[in-house]
């Protein structure tokens, strides 16, 4: 799925030296290397800060709490949480835990079948229901590096002035939507950079950015346990400090982000023509696995960065196991539906309540995909999908 060592090798020097300075500047946890990258990285996003933190999961924690959605309380004192996010249930396990973290409930809406991202048809139909009016705050993924329709769901707050809208960027860094960078489109985002993703820490590591002072001031605080001044506590927060190592990586490879997403979108577009021309694939935008593969659809007002390359496929589990088998890489971003996950089931939803998320859950394969990956490989994949399916 992965080769790190292709994109560490031409930087390995340039990386060893950072970390070096970083070592005889016995400065390791937040300091001047942190504030540079977070400098860089809101800079990239067009948001006014940003908060390094511990992780990409810590990152929508610290948005949610700054932004005063939910009940710090609620965990202690076995009452209803007052406060409802909307968010998709096709994403990570995060995108709903951090909101029960912030003492909110989380509340699932169906996914766009084409995109995979949460649906604002949906949402709204949520929002007019008895539900909507415990509502806080909207929680779209841009899932699989494609930004979420932020048009819509701006069209969404007319009338809610107090409707938040907080971005899972975890997946998209350097995407956009209509010309304006992932991490500015919301009143808060979070990233992650998790070894696998785009833009990838040597480790655990996270962002939350925004352009609002007061949210901004108070992430800052509670990723200190609540702390502006040392050991002045004023409100219980967490330890989710960026380290100096992590921050110098990073600010590295940001530089090079830019050409990096434009090489995945031509390896994207590269996919897409072998698996045309191998005859697996409909170029009908309502094609379904009846009709064959169906392959990634990029919105038109979306900047992908193709963070996954993933595609639908019939009898997905056998041929998931016919890759293996040829030692090709692929795997399953999401096999189970948040809605339908144990640790969620107090939630009390069913299944069958999703049919877009679950029908995704079941069909969707994510092949390799990064900016090294060579078209001699990407012919062995598909061909490898052709036989298969031969």
């Amino acid at each position: 799925m992965l080769d790190f060592s292709r994109q560490f090798a031409p930087l390995r020097a340039e990386i060893l030296q950072a970390i070096a300075q970083v070592c005889d500047s016995q400065s390791f946890i937040l300091g001047p290397r942190v504030a540079a990258f977070e400098a860089a990285a809101a800079a990239a996003c067009h948001a006014r800060y940003g908060i390094g933190c511990a992780s990409g999961t810590d990152a929508l924690w610290l948005a949610l709490a700054a932004a005063e959605i939910g009940d710090s309380t609620a965990a202690t004192s076995h009452t209803d949480p007052p406060d409802a996010v909307i968010t998709t249930p096709f994403s990570f396990f995060a995108s709903a835990s951090c909101i029960l973290r912030a003492g909110a409930r989380p509340i699932f809406a169906d996914i766009d079948p084409q995109t995979f991202n949460l649906s604002p048809t949906t949402v709204a139909e949520l929002l007019r229901s008895p539900i909507g009016d415990n509502v806080k705050a909207i929680l779209p993924v841009h899932l699989y590096g494609q930004c979420a329709d932020f048009d819509a769901f701006n069209t969404l707050r007319q009338g809610r002035p107090d409707l938040l809208l907080i971005e899972d960027a975890a997946q998209a860094f350097g995407a956009a939507w209509n010309g304006r960078p992932a991490g500015s489109l919301g009143d808060a985002a979070a990233f992650s950079f998790y070894p696998t993703k785009n833009l990838a820490a040597f480790g655990d590591a996270g962002l939350v950015t925004t352009s609002n002072a007061e949210l901004e001031k108070r992430a800052r605080s509670l990723r200190t346990h609540g702390m502006q001044r040392r050991y002045f506590h004023d409100e219980v927060g967490w330890n989710s400090r960026l380290d100096a190592i992590q921050a110098a990586v990073l600010e590295i490879k940001l530089r090079y982000l830019p050409k990096w997403n434009q090489q995945r979108r031509d390896r994207a577009a590269r996919y897409d023509e072998l698996f045309r021309a191998a005859g697996l694939a409909s170029s009908s935008a309502s094609a379904s696995t009846l009709d064959g593969i169906v392959l990634p659809y990029t919105d038109p007002r979306a900047q992908h960065i193709f963070h996954q390359y993933v595609i639908r496929a019939p009898r997905r589990d056998a041929l998931r196991e016919a890759l293996t088998t040829r030692g090709i890489g692929s795997e399953i971003y999401y096999p189970v539906p948040l809605h339908l996950q144990a640790a969620l089931k107090g939630l009390g939803y069913k299944a069958g309540d999703f049919p877009h998320a679950e029908r995704a859950a079941a069909e969707v394969l994510a092949l390799p995909m990064y900016p090294e990956l060579r078209d001699e490989e990407q012919q062995t994949v598909v061909e490898a999908i052709r036989t298969f399916y031969a």
